[in-house]
């Protein structure tokens, strides 16, 4: 069913939702990546895997974060223990110019057809990256100070994300005897695009440097910019700083202004001074910039000449004298070169209207780009914000808006119809009539009309709802959790001679030599990306073992020198769920849904570190790393 504020589709999305029709609403689906009851789901050396986006060749990219070797306290601190989640309780994501930088997010590949192991994660460097797990000729992990991001892929192999700029030093000058050094980058965040052949384009933003007037003093700030998708066309959507906003000009000046101070008596150089405002502070950053969506085309010598970068318009004319930051992103972008996103507009003309709102980016009879707004508001109070996530060739937008349901604040997950003049955007059923108060976002949409996204699953009004990934299809709006369409091995059941369903035991060593068992369990939260044939990829719960730390935030290691686990009252080990890349495909011949229970624990999913999509989305942009806190 669909709610009352359901519209009819254009003509033509019908006629095509028509000829597609014959697509099962709900396929049976399996995780294809399990190996030994186990997720081949993150880069060796890190404890977490997202994937991101499938292509119609069945390969993928994804991230990979939480680097996982530890060093032990005892007489040895060069000893190192690799456990499942290496990161300890008191460690802290922090940054200073006082300590080096310590890259946290590393791209993956994964491929059907991979040569060794069927969708094994594949480390993939960008931008000098090395490997989680790479160490030096003294036997030493090499410490990379590079995050890199992975978020579309086309069909050719071209692949779109993100890297931050490599560490570099400055000889430290003050009064702390210990510190050697300061540390900053060139930049915080810079698109990319890679092609098959591996060549790395860098998507540099048309605002990377700031020249104060008074004295023509020049400051090398790096911008901003970021690749979100590419289509088969090799045609790059993203988004770019095109300026700096007026307060953050005045905090570079205050940095210049002390780099130049006679009196100090140790002035603090003005590329630490402005790395300290780049980077995040409670949620926000000193350094902002204008920032507008944006397409680059790929020529067919892998580079983008300077005609082929256009700057897409904002969904307003700012006044000359505003102070304001206004904000475009491109997020998504299908074949025939209309990009989706969300823009700053004015509603209706007003300018006391000022919201950010999902958008799309169409040319016109010229080939010039032309903005297009999405009315959000359908309901008769107020929408608060909108954006648009993806578009399939047929023209059908979606996204998710927000706004108050039975007194809290809720995304709720739209399409909308840009062939339709009259279209408003349409809010499927859920898992009851009408719209639920559950926040339900979208991530992708293949041409089959079939949606994936995330959903909350609990009505629980005042904590954290955990969510499971769902699948939505337009043929006939069945929208279902995906986890009650899995078969039961990919829930972790096993069955036995006698046809009965059991959870696979795992058996792990306790630090006392005593062997410890626990069921298996997979449980899918995410789904980010869907291709023609239906593959789905994205995040999935695996539950693992939780381990023991003193008040130091230490592993606690028994007599045979592996770690303690905790245990609970019945003398089992208690465990958690951690995140992994997960990869569906409709299961083959005449398979059911398990109808086992799978109930799983009341512990929310919520994205450690920014995981996923958040990283793309957040203003400031955020790449966080863990460090061990002084």
């Amino acid at each position: 069913m669909k709610s009352k504020f359901d519209k009819a589709l254009s003509v033509v999305a019908l006629s095509v939702l028509g000829a597609i029709g014959s697509v099962q609403a709900a396929p049976v689906y399996e995780i294809v990546n399990i190996e030994d009851f186990d997720l081949k789901g993150n880069v060796d050396g890190t404890s977490r895997g997202y994937a991101l986006a499938v292509n119609a060749n069945n390969e993928l990219v994804g991230v990979s974060k939480g680097k996982k070797k530890l060093s032990v306290d005892d007489e040895d601190e060069d000893d190192v223990i690799d456990v499942e989640d290496g990161i300890a309780p008191e460690e802290a994501i922090v940054y200073s110019v006082f300590l080096p930088i310590v890259a946290n997010n590393f791209t993956f590949t994964a491929e059907e057809n991979d040569p060794e192991s069927p969708w094994n994660p594949n480390f993939y460097s960008i931008n000098g990256t090395t490997p989680p797990t790479e160490v030096d000729d003294e036997g030493e992990l090499v410490v990379n100070s590079v995050d890199t991001y992975f978020y579309g892929m086309n069909d050719s192999e071209v692949k779109v994300g993100s890297y931050t700029a490599p560490e570099k030093t400055i000889d430290y000058e003050g009064t702390d005897e210990d510190q050697e050094f300061w540390y900053y980058r060139d930049f915080e965040l810079r698109g990319v695009a890679v092609t098959a052949d591996g060549t790395e384009i860098e998507l540099v933003p048309s605002y990377e440097t700031y020249v104060r007037e008074e004295d023509d003093f020049v400051v090398e700030l790096g911008g901003w910019s970021a690749a979100a998708a590419v289509n088969n066309n090799n045609l790059v959507a993203g988004y770019a700083s095109t300026d700096i906003i007026e307060y953050s000009a005045g905090r570079i000046d205050d940095c210049i202004d002390a780099s130049q101070n006679e009196d100090a008596e140790f002035p603090v150089p003005v590329e630490i001074c402005v790395q300290a405002d780049q980077y995040p502070s409670n949620g926000t950053r000193n350094i902002s910039y204008q920032t507008r969506a944006h397409v680059w085309q790929i020529e067919a010598d892998n580079t983008i000449p300077e005609d082929n970068i256009v700057e897409l318009p904002l969904g307003l004319t700012p006044d000359e004298d505003s102070t304001l930051n206004y904000i475009a992103q491109g997020l998504g972008i299908n074949n025939d070169g209309v990009v989706v996103g969300r823009s700053h507009t004015y509603r209706n003309g007003k300018e006391d209207d000022l919201y950010q709102d999902a958008a799309y980016w169409q040319k016109d009879s010229n080939g010039d780009y032309q903005y297009n707004w999405i009315d959000p508001d359908i309901f008769s109070d107020t929408v608060y914000s909108s954006i648009a996530y993806d578009i399939n060739d047929n023209g059908i937008v979606i996204g998710s808006l927000q706004k108050y349901i039975s007194g809290y604040l809720r995304e709720k997950f739209f399409y909308y119809d840009i062939n339709d003049p009259g279209a408003e955007i349409v809010i499927p059923d859920d898992f009851q009539d009408g719209i639920s108060d559950l926040t339900s976002k979208p991530k992708s949409i293949n041409n089959a009309g079939q949606v994936v996204g995330n959903i909350e699953v609990t009505y629980d009004k005042d904590k954290p709802r955990p969510k499971a990934a769902f699948l939505f299809n337009m043929n006939d709006n069945e929208f279902i959790n995906i986890n009650d369409n899995l078969t039961c091995e990919s829930k972790g059941y096993e069955q036995d001679e006698d046809g009965n369903w059991s959870r696979h035991p795992i058996e792990v060593i306790d630090g006392d030599g005593s062997i410890l068992t626990y069921g298996s369990e997979f449980y899918v939260v995410e789904a980010n990306s869907i291709n023609e044939e239906g593959t789905i990829v994205g995040t999935a719960f695996v539950r693992k073992p939780v381990y023991q730390y003193d008040t130091d935030g230490n592993l606690i290691l028994g007599e045979n020198g592996t770690p303690l686990f905790e245990i609970d009252g019945n003398g089992d080990p208690v465990t958690s769920f951690l995140t992994r890349m997960v990869v569906l495909k409709p299961a083959a011949g005449n398979q059911e849904a398990c109808t086992e229970s799978d109930l799983v624990e009341d512990e929310p999913y919520e994205r450690k570190g920014a995981a996923s999509w958040a990283w793309l989305l957040s203003l400031p942009l955020l790449w966080l790393r863990r460090r061990k806190a002084n």
